[in-house]
């Protein structure tokens, strides 16, 4: 077989040609070691021929491990030495000697290793005034007898081993080879296996002499390069089908840029509303404002803002037109929903249900739960006549397609809606009730500016669709779900979404 790696045909060729005269090659690292010695291929060669010839039956090979204690430098220093406690008693006269003469003999590191280990042995008296023997003599310097010992390849007991061990004298040394034999298509020599059938082999006649590698149907096949939805979009896909199953149509979303005016004064947002400032929306620099805004309802919304009217006190400042012109990145959707309604309150009445699902930008701290952009869920309704239990019903429909239908309201306040009510759904993982969007009926200051009739009602609910597709696909961090740092594995991987089902019901 024609290698592009010349070792490994190298060590192929050894291995073939030894087993061809011998039953088996116990270990394959003294194998290395023999052929070794002109330097052209090593262990890691054998090995990987080994695997290779293994994969094609030419061998069959049992991985074995040998282990084998070796000396460290500082022990090679004590096997031919001496060890240092032992040279430390050597040192000292039978009359004694003073600390201060006997460190002199040393270096400071092998100093304080004698000191405490001939200490340790009871071997030395470190008096006041003089180092002096405990005993007569030591016959024998067992730490560097075990040394020898190991180094001639002795055994030890593992006390022993475990003290040198402690002491850093010994290292273990695992390696790890192959015992070799005969495999059931062994041939001295690798044959090269066609894997295709060429126009080649057809031309010369010679299919009959080829080999072939033979198929594994049990292959996986080749992954495909096709494209892979986002999690994100597969929920925004099942939400979009319910939202139209329910008779809705969807809005434009397509204005990322928009003006204050749309997103905060036409929903009857006061220009000192906390969401307003830098700290919570990101302002544009250039262009910096909008020149397009309808003259005469901007002079209705002033009005409203600034003296009320339909029976409402408005807010009772100066209303700025510098403020409303300044451009922005959304904050919500409903700058949309704003747009959508003031179009339709230019002809004649008739009844709307809208939705949309997109992008919105807010200026918060990106933690595991927030991040500066993410995707809102809104619908809405326009009709006549429409009350809060409307509100309520068109929300259970909504969310019982979504698989949850045990839900709770809670009064809140928002500056476009009243009443608003925060919805609650009950989450069988968690078993509480957790907040899973915000709704609530638009004011008549939003509305009648517009031109809408007076008994024409308006009611919308929001939601996100970063936290149900988390909560479907068991992911607890936002930033493995949107932004740069998505491992694509996730998006290659993750099952079809399906959301209403029964076993959908236990996450959501």
């Amino acid at each position: 077989m024609a290698d592009s790696d010349p070792k490994r045909a190298i060590a192929e060729e050894a291995v073939l040609g030894y087993l061809q005269n011998h039953p088996e090659i116990p270990d394959s690292q003294l194998f290395a070691d023999q052929l070794a010695a002109d330097g052209k291929i090593n262990h890691d060669d054998i090995a990987n021929a080994i695997k290779s010839l293994t994969g094609h039956k030419y061998v069959d090979s049992q991985e074995i491990t040998t282990e084998k204690w070796l000396l460290t430098e500082e022990g090679k220093t004590y096997a031919a030495n001496g060890s240092p406690e032992m040279r430390l008693f050597m040192a000292i006269p039978q009359e004694g000697i003073t600390k201060e003469e006997l460190q002199k003999k040393f270096d400071a590191s092998v100093f304080k290793i004698a000191c405490a280990q001939a200490a340790k042995n009871k071997w030395v008296d470190f008096g006041k005034q003089l180092v002096t023997r405990k005993i007569q003599r030591v016959d024998d310097d067992r730490v560097q007898t075990l040394l020898l010992r190991i180094q001639n390849e002795k055994d030890i007991s593992q006390d022993d081993i475990k003290a040198l061990t402690k002491r850093k004298l010994i290292v273990l040394q695992v390696k790890k080879g192959f015992s070799v034999r005969r495999g059931p298509t062994y041939a001295p020599k690798r044959k090269k296996i066609a894997t295709d059938l060429t126009r080649d082999m057809l031309q010369r006649g010679n299919v009959d002499e080829e080999d072939f590698k033979p198929p594994n149907l049990n292959a996986n096949g080749a992954p495909t390069e096709g494209g892979c939805l986002h999690p994100l979009l597969k929920v925004r896909k099942q939400l979009k089908d319910i939202f139209l199953q329910m008779g809705f149509e969807e809005m434009p979303t397509n204005r990322y840029v928009e003006s204050s005016f749309w997103n905060f004064d036409a929903l009857f947002q006061p220009q000192q509303h906390p969401a307003r400032d830098s700290h919570d929306t990101f302002f544009l620099k250039v262009p910096s404002t909008t020149k397009e805004l309808p003259e005469d309802y901007v002079e209705r919304v002033k009005r409203i803002h600034e003296s009320g009217g339909y029976q409402s006190r408005g807010y009772g400042y100066d209303w700025k037109r510098e403020e409303a012109n300044k451009n922005l990145l959304r904050t919500h959707t409903t700058a949309i929903s704003s747009r959508m309604l003031y179009l339709l309150a230019q002809k004649p009445f008739s009844p709307k249900k809208y939705f949309s699902i997109d992008r919105v930008f807010r200026n918060e701290a990106v933690d595991r739960t927030h991040l500066a952009e993410f995707h809102q869920i809104e619908g809405l309704i326009c009709d006549r006549g429409l009350t809060l239990g409307d509100l309520i019903g068109v929300l259970e429909d909504f969310f019982s397609r979504l698989g949850m239908s045990n839900l709770k309201f809670k009064p809140a306040y928002n500056p476009y809606t009243e009443p608003s009510m925060e919805i609650f759904g009950y989450h069988k993982g968690f078993g509480k009730y957790v907040e899973i969007g915000n709704s609530g009926m638009f004011r008549p200051e939003m509305l009648l500016p517009m031109g809408l009739p007076e008994d024409v009602s308006v009611i919308a609910w929001g939601l996100s669709l970063e936290r149900p597709t988390m909560i479907r696909y068991g992911i607890d961090n936002i930033r493995d779900l949107f932004g740069h740092k998505v491992d694509l594995a996730l998006i290659k991987k993750n099952p079809i979404c399906r959301i209403g089902l029964e076993s959908d019901e236990e996450k959501l």
